[in-house]
């Protein structure tokens, strides 16, 4: 398990991605990274078993005669 970012490493990461934040910015973008990491480690735990890839999928060309 990894560690929070925090507002300064946010800001570090993003001077060196090219991409100087604003001061007041430093926080809000450490948070919105800690949420998308915890949604993608949620994502990640996920089973999917035998589900096909998205690319299979093909719309409308389903069973027209099913009952919801």
């Amino acid at each position: 398990m990894t560690s929070e970012l925090t507002p300064q490493e946010a800001a570090r990461g993003a001077l060196r991605a090219g991409l100087p934040l604003g001061d007041g910015r430093h926080e809000g973008v450490a948070m919105t990274a800690n949420h998308i990491h915890s949604v993608i480690s949620t994502l990640r735990e996920l089973d999917f078993g035998e589900t096909p890839p998205a690319s299979s999928y093909r719309a409308g060309r389903g069973n027209a005669d099913a009952t919801v």
